[in-house]
This record gives structure tokens, sequence and C-alpha cells, in this order.
């Protein structure tokens, strides 16, 4: 089981962190659809089956020790559940809590 970081391919955003085995590597190797594993219900998912908010593959990539992944994504609307473009949509600003974005509606 790695981390798995997804990052859009043209803008370079870092859109979320997810969780892959080697059998998610292989599905999205061989779909071209980003493939999760869901550590919560211990099940694979398909980003955006039920969405539509899709990530296609445009580059897998790992990093120097091999024990996380990199997932360049060309993304279809929002990637994070919470209906935001990423998850990573706070900050800590002067020692506060700042929300960098919203939600698109």
């Amino acid at each position: 089981m790695l981390p798995v970081i997804a990052q859009d391919a043209q803008t370079l955003e870092v859109l979320m962190l997810a969780w892959m085995n080697a059998e998610a590597v292989q599905r999205t190797l061989d779909s071209g659809r980003v493939t999760y594993w869901s550590r919560s219900r211990q099940a694979y998912w398909v980003k955006g089956e039920t969405s539509g908010h899709v990530q296609e593959l445009v580059d897998l990539r790992f990093d120097c020790d091999r024990d996380c992944l990199l997932v360049m994504v060309k993304q279809y609307g929002p990637a994070c559940h919470t209906n935001r473009r990423s998850c990573f949509y706070t900050a800590v600003r002067g020692g506060e809590e700042t929300e960098l974005l919203k939600p698109q509606s």
C-alpha cells in the first residue's frame, strides 16, 4: 500500500492524497482512469465513477525511495468530495485557518 499524490498535469496544482496497492496501479495503467484503494471501505474505487469527476492518467511516477506515487492527471470537475478543485483548500496563516477554495457550483 502506497500513498498517492494526484496532481493536475497542466496546472501542477496538488489535488488530493489517496492510496494504491499493486492491483490499483495495474488497473490505472490498463484503463487510463485513476483507480485507488479505499482503506475505509476495503475496496477499489475509480475516481469519478459516481460523481463524474474523473481523473484521466497522464503520467505515473515513483519517488526516489519508491514508497510514494505521483499521478499526474487530467481532472474533470472538482477532485475533492467537498466539491472543491483540490482537497488542499485550507491554509494556516497568521496562526489561523484560512479557506482558500470555495466549493464549485
